[in-house]
């Protein structure tokens, strides 16, 4: 038990005592004053004098309780109207994001009406008039909003989204910038800012709002390496086209630095190697790059880096070095299928596409790109045209493949190419003079055989 509760027994123990003892001996009290009289028993006299005592001990405070009773209902008005503007605010945001537009402005209004927050009701209006496809009405309750410190930000992020919208993209990171200011480090302004920076070619200030959102964990770590080789590699192809071939070799090799699978910054590297003359460190950059991960862009720039003067059978040496670093890769085995393909060596290049996925030994499953080398070797080889236009067809109809080679449209281009003028040759008798000696239709399809060895080819 509390002492607080024991005096409180104490107390109720004396007062019943008193009532006990004046009930017993009830007594009388007589008073007197200027010719009046008063006759009472003693215990009434003494309710009296407690209560006047009370009176005058708490007086004040019933006064004042008094004096502030219309304060408190004015008070109480004010905290029952916002408690209706606030649940209006919320049925009308819920409203929008239920798409309902009538509900949506009318709870607008009603909040409008009863809150003093002009920060959180125009907001709401905003949102309300963006939803009834009022966009100038938008727009002028978000500059609306700009005055207000505390909501400033607030409006800066809808006029961006409706910058945005409209494809204003000037002026939207002209407002990402500044909500940025207003709230730095904020993730989804870093992202918007970092891909509006990278659309208007500011790499600079990309790579700085980059590194930001790398450390505020806004973009993932494995994404961030890859998003600043990407930025480096595109500052390095300006600086190219400016002429500044030393600052953009530099660039490229930072841009392998921090993404060591970009074969795109690779071959830009080497390609500026090249250009300074330095070929053959060049090609072992690219060989370091295809022994950690093979590529298809990696041998078009292996395939472009060859001495001047190779021959076709050079390349097909050259191509079996860069087999070795990935001996069990199907990149390997495509790449140097196509040297094989222009060499004329169609066993050794059916081989090693079978080996690359066209035949049963590389899986059975190749990708469109191999179909497309595949029928450029039935077309090539044997003048089977029914045979290349059904790996072509398959191709077409495959999915992607784990990449794009760069010659592989020019192929297919080349393919048609032939075929139609496989069709124009068989059609020529019927034009050609009278004295021209017929032909077969399919005599010209069908080429000379061709060995494997390079000595016949």
């Amino acid at each position: 038990m509390t002492g607080r509760a024991l005096l409180f027994l104490v107390k109720l123990g004396i007062v019943g005592a008193l009532v006990a003892y004046f009930a017993a001996y009830p007594g009388s009290a007589s008073i007197e004053f200027r010719g009046w009289r008063a006759d009472m028993p003693a215990g009434v006299l003494l309710a009296l004098i407690l209560l006047l005592a009370v009176l005058l001990a708490f007086g004040d405070r019933i006064r004042r309780g008094l004096v502030r009773l219309p304060t408190r209902y004015r008070d109480y008005r004010a905290r029952s109207r916002q408690t209706r503007g606030y649940k209006a605010l919320t049925q009308g945001l819920v409203a929008v994001a239920a798409g309902d537009r009538n509900e949506a402005a009318r709870q607008a209004k009603r909040a409008e009406a009863l809150l003093n927050d002009p920060a959180l009701t125009r907001l709401l209006s905003a949102q309300s008039a963006q939803l009834n496809g009022q966009d100038d009405a938008a727009r002028r309750y978000f500059e609306s909003m700009l005055d207000d410190p505390s909501a400033a930000f607030m409006g800066v992020r809808g006029l961006m989204m409706q910058a945005l919208k409209s494809g204003d993209r000037a002026r939207a990171l002209e407002l990402a910038e500044e909500a940025d200011r207003l709230r730095p480090g904020v993730p989804w302004v870093l992202r918007e800012l970092l891909e509006l920076q990278i659309e208007q070619g500011r790499h600079e200030q990309a790579l700085r709002t980059l590194e930001r959102a790398a450390r505020e964990k806004a973009v993932p770590a494995d994404e961030a390496g890859r998003r600043r080789a990407r930025l480096l590699l595109d500052q390095a192809r300006q600086q190219r086209r400016e002429g500044m071939t030393r600052s953009a070799l530099k660039t490229a090799q930072q841009a392998m630095k921090a993404d060591a699978a970009s074969a795109d910054a690779v071959r830009l590297a080497a390609t500026l190697m090249r250009e300074e003359g330095r070929t053959r460190k060049a090609e072992k950059l690219v060989e370091q790059a295809w022994a950690a991960a093979a590529d298809p862009q990696l041998a078009e720039v292996y395939r472009e880096l060859a001495p001047t003067g190779t021959t076709a059978l050079g390349q097909v040496k050259r191509f079996e070095a860069l087999l070795k670093l990935q001996p069990d890769h199907p990149e390997s085995h495509a790449a140097l299928a196509l040297a094989a393909l222009d060499a004329q060596l169609w066993g050794e290049a059916r081989r090693h596409l079978e080996l690359a996925g066209a035949g049963e030994s590389g899986g059975g499953r190749p990708t469109p790109r191999i179909c497309r080398l595949m029928a450029r070797l039935e077309e090539e080889e044997r003048g089977d045209l029914e045979a290349a236009r059904a790996w072509l067809a398959r191709a077409a109809g495959d999915e992607p493949g784990h990449g794009v080679d760069p010659a592989a449209d020019r192929e297919d281009e080349e393919i048609v190419r032939r075929d139609g003028e496989r069709a124009a040759g068989a059609l020529a008798p019927l034009d050609a003079a009278p004295d021209a000696p017929p032909q077969a239709a399919g005599a010209e399809a069908a080429p000379p055989a061709r060995s494997d060895k390079p000595a016949a080819a």
